[in-house]
């Protein structure tokens, strides 16, 4: 395999940190996942497990190269065990409190002061993360997009501090996980987000003024624009929560008021309609 990076650390085991975790074990990378505590490390690994379950009944890998992911995955409730690792790739919650919190122990625990610690965010700028450590030469943004096993992309995000060597390093290790690479300033929301998210906040706007309803402007695009997924049903899928807080990422950045997020978006996070991932969001989901 190409990549000098073959011990991975994951740092949050959810939706988005799972998939990372998924598809470098598949890669056969050796790999830790750290989550809060051992009660969220065990739901972390019946996630992962579920979604190997998954992708061997569709066809799209067999059972012992599902088994053997599953042999190289370690879970922990401890971010002392990342302390040996060669890259570790935070995916929490996209609060900048937490993850700068995150990374400034990140980088007292893990050995190698050639490391490389990356950044899931889909929106906080890199620089804010990389100088809470003593190593923002080796930070970088590493945005992988849901679910990870099956989009191919990884945004790429260096900072005015990060060295070349680490996004070399990081594009390599990005090919070995068979992902396409593109290449982002260090600008909130980056690439995709910056693009996508008005365009979902326009969706909100048009669905929250009463112009049409959340079906009709998912069906509209859907069947007059061929996209495969409506901007309610796609903001459901990434979590309302996730798209309010790029959004007041992007608005904090730029100050322009396609940004902002509107009152009924923020309305249904704090009543915690949150998408598919609580049941119901703009559309109504079956958790079961």
């Amino acid at each position: 395999m190409n990549t000098s990076l073959r011990r991975i650390g994951v740092v949050g085991g959810g939706r988005m940190g799972a998939g990372i975790a998924e598809v470098c074990a598949r890669a056969g990378l050796d790999t830790v996942v750290c989550e809060a505590d051992a009660t969220a490390a065990h739901a972390a690994r019946d996630r992962v497990t579920a979604s190997l379950a998954r992708a061997v009944e569709k066809g799209r890998l067999d059972r012992a190269s599902a088994e053997d992911a599953l042999d190289r995955l370690a879970f922990t409730g401890s971010l002392d065990e990342l302390a040996d690792r060669h890259l570790v790739i935070e995916a929490v919650v996209e609060n900048p409190e937490v993850k700068t919190e995150v990374f400034a122990a990140l980088d007292k625990i893990v050995e190698d002061p050639g490391a490389i610690l990356a950044t899931n965010t889909s929106s906080i700028p890199v620089m804010r993360l990389g100088m809470a450590t003593r190593r923002a030469d080796r930070v970088v943004g590493l945005h992988f997009f849901n679910p990870v096993p099956v989009l191919p992309l990884v945004e790429v995000v260096a900072s005015l501090h990060t060295a070349p060597q680490t996004v070399t390093a990081v594009e390599d290790f990005a090919a070995a996980l068979g992902k396409s690479v593109v290449r982002s300033k260090d600008r909130a929301g980056f690439v995709v987000n910056a693009l996508l998210v008005p365009y979902l906040l326009s969706a909100v706007r048009m669905a929250e003024s009463g112009f049409a309803t959340a079906a009709d402007v998912d069906a509209a695009m859907e069947l007059g624009c061929a996209h495969p997924t409506g901007p309610l049903k796609l903001a459901d899928l990434i979590g309302l929560d996730t798209v309010a807080s790029i959004a007041e990422s992007l608005y904090e950045e730029f100050k322009e008021p396609l940004y902002a997020p509107p009152p009924l978006l923020q309305r249904m996070v704090q009543a915690g309609l949150l998408g598919r991932k609580t049941g119901r969001g703009f559309h109504v989901y079956d958790r079961g």
